[in-house]
């Protein structure tokens, strides 16, 4: 009998340490306080252990919905202990995404241990940090960085002013862009101000160097006439010199 008694008061310690205590508080989806995989049903005074699928982790911003998230979408805390891991030849674990072993812009959506091969948009690099596609320069990968990444093969590359510059205003302005010093539908863009890549105008515009849009021709000086002189081969100048001037 003692043995009994002892057990079901065990239980209801237990129980708890789990669900909170206090009216209306002791009902919902509550976290394990050391393991962040583990999370608690709670109703009435009883509670029932539940187990994230592997490589999830429970979300335990509102106990009024029952959720496993992704590890980059939750805060765990000092919750740090998981479950064993379940893994799988393109798997560390059963679900979740994970960086492709060979390429940069590529990643695996593993679930139930089968992975699906995706792409990161043109240009981005898959970063485990955040779970998403980012600009190789602020992802912590640094085998993803391309040495000649800082240079175009035409030769252009952003200026060391591009990654502090500020607009009118005091703005810090993300992606400064530099025309393009020979095609005035063309211009450059500094992402970050650090990488460069092409940019083009739609077809009927040109690059404004003083504006930084595309815009009409006969309100780009320069560039007045040139989708006359294109279809007919030739291509007017734009008047720079050396590096292009900034506008953002």
């Amino acid at each position: 009998m003692m043995k009994y008694l002892f057990i079901s008061l065990f239980a209801v310690v237990y129980a708890q340490t789990r669900c909170p205590q206090g009216t209306g508080k002791g009902t919902g989806f509550f976290p394990d306080p050391d393991q962040c995989d583990i999370y608690y049903v709670c109703a009435k005074g009883q509670f029932e252990e539940r187990l994230c699928p592997d490589g999830l982790v429970f979300d335990d911003r509102d106990p009024n919905f029952e959720r496993c998230e992704v590890p980059a979408n939750v805060d765990c805390g000092d919750r740090l202990a998981l479950q064993e891991a379940k893994s799988s030849p393109g798997c560390p674990r059963a679900n979740g995404f994970y960086r492709h072993p060979k390429d940069c812009t590529k990643f695996h959506n593993c679930v139930d241990g089968k992975p699906k091969e995706l792409n990161c948009p043109a240009g981005l690099v898959y970063d485990e940090r955040s779970s998403t596609c980012v600009w190789a320069a602020n992802s912590n990968r640094k085998e993803c960085l391309n040495p000649k990444a800082d240079a175009l093969d035409d030769g252009f590359e952003c200026p060391a002013e591009a990654a502090s510059l500020s607009d009118a205003n005091g703005r810090k302005v993300p992606h400064p862009t530099y025309a393009h010093p020979s095609d005035c539908q063309k211009f450059y863009i500094c992402r970050n101000g650090v990488d460069p890549q092409r940019g083009s105008c739609s077809p009927g515009t040109v690059y404004n160097d003083e504006t930084a849009r595309c815009e009409v021709p006969e309100n780009v000086p320069g560039c007045e006439n040139y989708y006359s002189l294109t279809s007919s081969n030739s291509k007017p100048s734009v008047q720079t010199s050396g590096i292009p001037t900034r506008k953002n």
